[in-house]
């Protein structure tokens, strides 16, 4: 098969390489992706609109491949399923991440269910990409990211990349992967601008990454949440271990754990709801696993437990900021409980 041909796990990109937005990232990942294989295909609401998805799938060499659907998720979801089963490698596109909800039943009874069912007989290459995060006061039903929701689905990969670099690789493997993915992008990342390769590539689904190195305290926080406490570190000169997980589910906790062995200290900052989250998941699974290394409880810095306010104030307020996770990372750093809501 095509996807054969070349390497996973792409060496990271040296410096001097050409950089390309966030979302141009996503846009030639799809693009070198049709190009390599005919099977694979885009469909969704207004996946073929001029705007292009925000840019994301503008001026595609294959636009015959860009199918518009109706406002139906549900439907649509069980139409890229059934491509999906058929053989064909289709990318469902979801404009907004509460879209997905309209499709629940298609997403968690049959997407993320045929393999089991089938004792892994049949392949279910489908990603689904959901675009995630608040925008300029849509309010409580337009800006929600909802990822830890959907990593406790069996049979579902939870992909959510914060550079360029990692979008390109890892929606890259997303199709290329077997199993169904779901690949989520904050719009707020669209425009950040990093380094990467030209050519195609992937990165293994399952494995987290370093952004800064540190031994008094271990961060760990994904999608725009990592962007913003690197932010943070780099302000301060903070000595923090900052982990991006990259992708939630599979969880690359082997590197967490190894760090808060090393720092005895966790931080988790997650734009999500709190309650039985992302960031809920990661500090048991720590304290399970590594209690004996632990010299202060772990500590989650989330969203409040409550829907987004459509207010642009109130809206900002919402959300976690640099200076916010600044602060809560300076107060573990010196021994003091981090207040976190």
């Amino acid at each position: 098969m095509p996807w054969s041909r070349f390497d996973c796990d792409y060496a990271a990109p040296a410096g001097g390489e050409r950089e390309l937005t966030y979302c141009h990232a996503v846009r030639e990942a799809i693009d070198q992706a049709m190009q390599l294989d005919s099977r694979v295909f885009a469909i969704g609401l207004d996946a073929d609109d001029k705007f292009g998805v925000f840019g994301s799938m503008s001026d595609l060499s294959h636009p015959e491949r860009v199918l518009g659907t109706p406002i139906s998720e549900n439907a649509m979801t069980g139409v890229a399923l059934g491509a999906a089963l058929s053989g064909l490698r289709p990318i469902h596109v979801h404009l907004r991440n509460d879209f997905l909800l309209v499709a629940m039943d298609q997403i968690v009874n049959y997407v993320a269910k045929w393999q089991d069912m089938f004792d892994r007989q049949v392949q279910v290459p489908l990603v689904i990409r959901s675009v995630i995060g608040r925008g300029w006061g849509c309010g409580a039903q337009h800006s929600q990211t909802l990822h830890g929701m959907f990593a406790q689905i069996p049979g579902l990969k939870v992909i959510t990349p914060s550079t360029p670099y990692d979008a390109k690789g890892l929606l890259a493997a997303a199709i290329k992967n077997d199993s169904p993915v779901l690949f989520f992008e904050h719009r707020w990342l669209y425009k950040n601008t990093g380094a990467v390769p030209e050519e195609i590539y992937t990165l293994p689904i399952g494995k987290a990454a370093h952004l800064h190195r540190g031994n008094g305290l271990t961060v760990v926080a994904p999608s725009l949440a990592a962007i913003h406490a690197l932010k943070a570190c780099e302000n301060d000169d903070l000595d923090v271990d900052l982990i991006d997980p990259r992708t939630i589910k599979p969880l690359d906790l082997d590197t967490i754990l190894a760090s808060v062995r090393r720092t005895g200290r966790l931080l988790v900052v997650d734009y999500d709801f709190p309650f039985a989250g992302f960031a809920a998941e990661v500090c048991a699974a720590v304290t399970e696993q590594a209690f004996d290394a632990l010299v202060a409880p772990p500590q989650r810095l989330t969203f409040p437990d409550r829907g987004m306010p459509a207010a642009g104030p109130l809206e900002r307020s919402y959300y976690p900021t640099p200076e916010r996770i600044g602060e809560a990372m300076r107060e573990l750093l010196a021994g003091q409980p981090a207040v976190t809501v």
